[in-house]
């Protein structure tokens, strides 16, 4: 189990599935660059903000600028951000888990 409570089969799991961020699309890295931005380092996430829900539909891998912008959020509601309006994210550009969870959620 890593230190976010997610167990290394899950782990495993999610980092095999999600090489790019869910929601923006870009490559990420798995640590930070020496010199450089931050912002595609890949960060975990919960798709709905609530960190007891550890399963495959809810833990994802975002790069660290769109982990940071959504923050507390819902997912609706930072959908609708100008962070995601200025880069293009919405609820049809975003990985197919994101699309789930916005259908289940609704």
């Amino acid at each position: 189990m890593n230190r976010w409570g997610i167990p290394d089969w899950l782990e495993k799991e999610v980092k095999e599935r999600d090489k790019t961020c869910v929601y923006c699309g870009i490559p990420m890295t798995e640590q930070m660059p020496r010199r450089g931005p931050r912002k595609a380092v890949a960060t975990w996430e919960h798709i709905i903000n609530d960190a007891s829900i550890v399963t495959r539909e809810n833990i994802t891998r975002c790069c660290a600028a769109c982990n940071s912008s959504k923050g507390t959020k819902t997912l609706a509601d930072w959908l609708r951000s100008s962070y995601c309006n200025k880069r293009g994210i919405s609820k049809d550009t975003v990985a197919q888990v994101v699309r789930e969870a916005l259908r289940v959620n609704a």
